[in-house]
């Protein structure tokens, strides 16, 4: 695709909302020294997520009733 992104369906690039769930792919490919920058980008984005993850887990956690803290 190019950076024009007229080979699109929708003619622009498509943007990654909050909340939403993202697909990383990784594909291996040698290089000597390593791409650091993309190496690093890569941690970066799955720690992100997971953190995010966790930090959806705790908001669902904390509204869940609890049976002592109910009162009828």
């Amino acid at each position: 695709m190019s950076k024009t992104f007229k080979d699109s369906p929708q003619g622009k690039p498509a943007r990654s909302r909050r909340g939403r769930q993202r697909n990383i792919s990784v594909r291996a490919v040698r290089r000597d020294p390593p791409d650091l920058r993309k190496l690093s980008r890569a941690l970066i984005a799955l720690a992100m997520a997971e953190a995010e993850a966790e930090a959806q887990e705790r908001i669902q956690d904390a509204e869940k009733p609890t049976e002592q803290g109910r009162r009828d």
